[in-house]
């Protein structure tokens, strides 16, 4: 069979509008390392939009208004989104599209709308600088965000580049690396790459003494683990003792079940009912960067314990709703997943809880108490899902010997709620 395109078909005779916002991504070699393309496109531009730095870099080829973003940045963009229809550029660091403000920008119009010339990022000027090979790099942004995101990233033999957001930082990164038995790792200081002014510096993390540091860098650790570092591994069921807890911690074994159950998936938020130490939420986060969790815990004191567990697992974005439940789902966002470990056996919870989660959204209860396994068994006959029972023994001490104690066992009720 033959077939003869006519090329009559309104996607391939239609004739897109010129973009009206240029994005460029400019390096710190400013005008000189930019093509053609963007510079004309910074010429043609009415109006320029960018930091102060990224203005003075371009001025020679800026014919229309200079304006710096406003203080404190506007991330909603409205200033840009106004002029729409004009022709408008905005200058960025590097690549504008790789923690850049291009992402912002495309969060309020279109990318047809724009055309962007970028520029190669820090990571990919560091990693040209070190030889090291990009794709096994593991790439942090903290411009604005806390160093605690790099404790995930913390394995014997990995390498990691830090965007930072200004000349304490590195300080700051030696610091935590010393303290989290990583202090003989290659700290490698690179400042105001691709410029005049560039600089490379390298010293063990634990002797970091660097000053007169440029607010322009980027921190790459080649990482190196001491006897009894903190290092977060990459299964589920983490070592309880990884946790500041008291006692009201679901067990790593019952842990790597639940969260199994809970089964993860990109972009989604979980509520952690009765949160205790925050192990289950934690760990939910730490399957992969997309991931959100609510945890939701009466008590004060563990309410703080779980932002600090949250802090040391280089999770800091997970969010602590002090309240009691049913009354403290009030105005969450709804959840995709739900893990109930405490307070399920209080009237109402289990019902408002199944109201709030999403069609096709996961709902995992664990029951010790006998209360909280009635109240399962229940919603089993009732809703059907699936039921397991789980039952640990751990060996222990008898006299001069060992033998197995049994810990308390869990009753496992998962549901997955109709669409």
């Amino acid at each position: 069979m033959t077939s003869e395109y006519s090329g009559t078909g309104n996607a391939s005779t239609e004739k897109k509008e010129k973009p009206w916002l240029s994005i460029i991504g400019i390096g710190e070699d400013g005008l000189e390392g930019l093509g053609r393309n963007a510079i004309e496109a910074i010429e043609a531009a009415e109006i320029v939009f960018g930091g102060k730095r990224h203005l003075e870099l371009a001025a020679a080829a800026i014919r229309g208004e200079a304006r710096a973003w406003p203080v404190p940045f506007d991330a909603e963009m409205r200033d840009v989104v106004a002029l729409r229809g004009s022709q408008i550029c905005v200058l960025a660091s590097g690549d504008p599209f790789f923690y850049g403000v291009g992402v912002t920008l495309l969060r309020q119009i279109e990318a047809d709308e724009t055309i962007c010339y970028p520029s190669p990022s820090a990571f990919s000027l560091a990693t040209a600088r070190l030889g090291w090979a990009l794709q096994w790099v593991e790439c942090v942004s903290l411009h604005g965000r806390s160093i605690d995101l790099l404790r995930p990233y913390l394995h014997p033999g990995a390498r990691i580049i830090a965007l930072t957001s200004d000349a304490r930082a590195p300080a700051l990164i030696a610091e935590l690396l010393a303290g989290s038995g990583f202090g003989q790792s290659e700290f490698i200081l690179l400042e105001a790459l691709g410029g005049e002014r560039e600089r490379r510096r390298q010293i063990r993390a634990a002797d970091f003494a660097f000053e007169d540091i440029d607010p322009l860098n980027v921190v790459a650790v080649d990482v190196v683990a001491a006897e009894g570092a903190r290092v977060l591994p990459f299964a589920q069921g983490l070592d309880d003792n990884l946790f500041e807890h008291d006692g009201q911690i679901t067990k790593r074994e019952i842990r790597a079940v639940t969260l199994s159950s809970l089964a993860p998936r990109r972009g989604e938020l979980l509520w952690d009912i009765g949160a205790g130490s925050g192990s289950i939420g934690i760990e939910w986060m730490l399957s992969h960067p997309s991931l959100r969790t609510i945890a939701i815990e009466q008590h004060p004191e563990r309410a703080e314990r779980i932002a600090r567990n949250a802090e040391a697992f280089g999770v800091p974005g997970l969010e602590v709703m002090i309240g009691t439940v049913p009354a403290a789902f009030e105005g969450l966002p709804s959840p995709d997943a739900i893990f109930i470990g405490g307070g399920g056996s209080e009237t109402g919870v289990l019902e408002a809880a199944i109201e709030a989660l999403k069609p096709g959204g996961r709902l995992v209860a664990n029951a010790v108490t006998l209360e909280m396994e009635a109240v399962v068994l229940a919603a089993h006959a009732r809703f059907g899902g699936s039921m397991i029972r789980l039952d640990v023994s751990r060996v222990t001490t008898i006299g001069s010997m060992f033998g197995w104690r049994p810990a308390m066992p869990v009753t496992q009720w998962s549901w997955i709620k109709p669409w």
